[in-house]
């Protein structure tokens, strides 16, 4: 789409949160790591994605945010430190990645006192649940053994179950209200929803499958929409709607 005078619109800077490897004898070097799927949903959908490193420094964590006008906090294999929502681990507790969710918890506070759009993926949504105060479900088959199987073996591109996403919602304005086919790879869940956020789709078996705060675009999605935006298109909606609200921030704030 382009201008009334003929150019296309300017991309928003959209950040992005990577993972990073634990070193090991054969790659003694950690190594930030992102799946390309990531950053292509971005470039799909308007924006201009940039990798954001780790830091502890608060003035660095300005800076990046000084220069993007959206924030995506990324998923991966690991789980939010419970001491975080006030637990401890408990059997079925994952592995954790402190360094990383302190840095991710940093630059999502930064990001939400700036009412920054904000989008949460898998991990990066059950962290945004923890950070506006909370809870998680540590293991969903020990905890909630008639839970539905939340994590597939088949190629991510596909789905493996449906959500409803609830009428009225943003995220109903990303993708459609009703049912949707997402896929699925956690094993955690949210618990108790943080204070400001509301449930915005649901798997049948009840767990919850998005959450959003009720103004501005901040939104979490436990699937990943990034790597279904060719198999089931309404999916790239959700990027979309995030890098338009990022245009609009920067065009009016």
């Amino acid at each position: 789409m382009k201008s009334p005078h003929g150019h296309h619109p300017r991309r928003p800077n959209i950040a992005i949160t990577p993972d990073v490897t634990v070193p090991t004898p054969e790659s003694p070097q950690a190594r930030y790591d992102l799946k390309t799927t990531y950053a292509d949903a971005v470039l799909r959908a308007g924006g201009l994605p940039f990798i954001i490193p780790y830091t502890d420094d608060v003035q660095v964590i300005d800076s990046y945010l000084d220069r993007v006008s959206g924030l995506v906090i990324s998923g991966g294999a690991f789980d939010v430190p419970p001491e975080l929502y006030g637990e401890t681990a408990r059997d079925g507790m994952g592995p954790t990645k402190p360094v990383r969710t302190s840095f991710e918890l940093a630059v999502l506070k930064a990001a939400l006192h700036r009412k920054m759009p904000v989008l949460g993926i898998c991990g990066g949504m059950q962290l945004l649940n923890v950070a506006f105060g909370g809870t998680l479900v540590q293991d969903l088959k020990l905890e909630l053994p008639s839970a539905a199987n939340h994590q597939q073996h088949h190629d991510r591109s596909q789905p493996l179950h449906p959500v409803e996403v609830r009428d009225g919602s943003v995220l109903a304005d990303c993708v459609g209200k009703g049912q949707l086919m997402v896929n699925s790879t956690h094993h955690q869940a949210v618990k108790t929803i943080g204070s400001g956020l509301q449930a915005c789709a649901v798997a049948p078996d009840g767990v919850i499958e998005g959450i959003e705060t009720k103004d501005g675009f901040v939104v979490g999605v436990q699937w990943h929409p990034e790597q279904m935006i060719d198999t089931v298109p309404p999916h790239l909606g959700v990027y979309r709607s995030l890098v338009n609200r990022a245009r609009d921030r920067r065009t009016h704030g």
